[in-house]
This record gives structure tokens, C-alpha cells and sequence, in this order.
């Protein structure tokens, strides 16, 4: 297989000496992978369509409005992590439960 470079960008790869043979193949291994993982959130989405039926208009709204949020923190440059509680498991019973039966 060849690989064609446009001359700004074999220019500026050969003046750094990069391994091009060895970026590539990291490139495209980490694409495809990239596109397995696609296929395998589409096959799982189609299963759990499958399984509890097609989102109502209402929940794909609220994912949306979620994933817009969540779009928005990461892009911030100024997003502090939140704080997040954990569960006082200091408080938790000392004696084990007992089975039922």
C-alpha cells in the first residue's frame, strides 16, 4: 500500500524525522478500533430497542438536553470538577446480616 502526503505536510514530517510507517499504523489501528466501537454501541442500542421498545419523544428530548450538558462542562475551560459525595460507609452495621430462610 502507498500513501500519498501532500508536500506542506511530507515537508513537515520529514523535518522532524517522524516515523511515518509507525504513525500510521497506530492511526489507523486506533481508527478502526474507533469504528468497533461504533458498530458495538449500534448493536447494543438495536438490542435494547429490541428488548424495552423505541424511546418515547419525551426521554430522546431529555437525552438530548443531558447530552447537550455534559457537551457543554467539557468544553469549558473553566469547568471545575463537582464534588462528589460518596457514601459514609463508616456508619455502616458491624454485625453481618443474617440469611433468610
Amino acid at each position: 500500500m502507498q500513501v500519498y502526503l501532500p508536500e506542506p505536510l511530507y515537508t513537515r514530517v520529514k523535518a522532524r524525522g517522524l516515523p511515518v510507517s509507525e504513525l500510521l499504523q497506530k492511526a489507523l489501528d486506533a481508527e478502526l478500533r474507533r469504528l468497533e466501537l461504533i458498530d458495538e454501541a449500534d448493536r447494543y442500542v438495536r438490542e435494547l430497542v429490541d428488548e424495552v421498545g423505541e424511546p418515547t419523544p419525551e426521554e430522546v428530548s431529555r437525552a438530548k438536553a443531558f447530552a447537550a450538558r455534559i457537551a457543554r462542562r467539557a468544553k469549558s475551560p473553566t469547568a471545575a470538577p463537582r464534588n462528589v459525595k460518596t457514601p459514609d460507609r463508616t456508619k455502616e452495621r458491624a454485625t453481618p446480616r443474617r440469611r433468610a430462610g
